[in-house]
């Protein structure tokens, strides 16, 4: 009995470490990555603070880079998801894919293989979609939206349709440069996919 007692105590020590230890992996561009912004500024630092406020155990890590694609995400992950093991994956990338005018087809298929690994992985998806300016012409625009809306469906994950939803055009919320989310957006970045992320901690 005291044998069976003590195994029993080691198996909750280690899921109770392996629950506090849990990682949610930020997998992004200069969004995510906060082109312009100091460190503290950005939306992923600001969802640290606000899990940490709301009691939750979850260590936010950030592998973004500024001007990432989907390629490039989908061949960083492997070491990412070996080296921190996390509970929750956050895709945020697709953006410069389409700002270079690759084919959304490829940009689906280097997002469902990203959302295939970490799944396999044992990790929760998630994805933050795009969207594109209307120079981009309609016709490639649905296209690239609909890149996003048929993986949610067809890998059944969660998906932000539009990140940057009530920020991006707006300008006294967007840096000089009219791409990149100013200091003052960070928050309403983190609100519009706070609702999505919340259920998957």
């Amino acid at each position: 009995m005291r044998t069976w007692w003590v195994t029993s105590a080691l198996v909750v020590m280690l899921w109770a470490q392996g629950a506090v230890a849990s990682t949610v992996l930020v997998v992004g561009d200069s969004i995510s990555a906060g082109l312009g912004l100091e460190t503290s500024q950005g939306w992923v630092n600001l969802m640290q603070k606000r899990l940490q406020e709301g009691g939750f155990e979850q260590k936010v890590v950030n592998a973004s880079i500024s001007g990432d694609t989907s390629a490039g995400g989908l061949a960083r992950l492997p070491a990412l998801l070996a080296e921190h093991k996390p509970s929750l994956v956050i895709i945020e990338l697709g953006g410069n894919d389409g700002l270079r005018g690759q084919a959304p087809a490829q940009l689906q298929q280097n997002l469902a293989s990203m959302v295939e690994q970490s799944q396999k992985s044992g990790a929760k998806v998630l994805l933050l979609g795009m969207r594109l300016p209307p120079n981009y012409g309609e016709r490639y625009n649905k296209a690239f939206a609909a890149a996003f809306s048929n993986l949610a469906t067809e890998k059944q994950v969660p998906l932000v349709p539009f990140f940057l939803e009530g920020v991006g055009g707006v300008p006294e919320l967007m840096q000089a440069d009219g791409i990149h989310p100013a200091a003052g957006a960070q928050t309403r970045l983190l609100d519009n996919a706070w609702p999505s992320i919340k259920p998957l901690l």
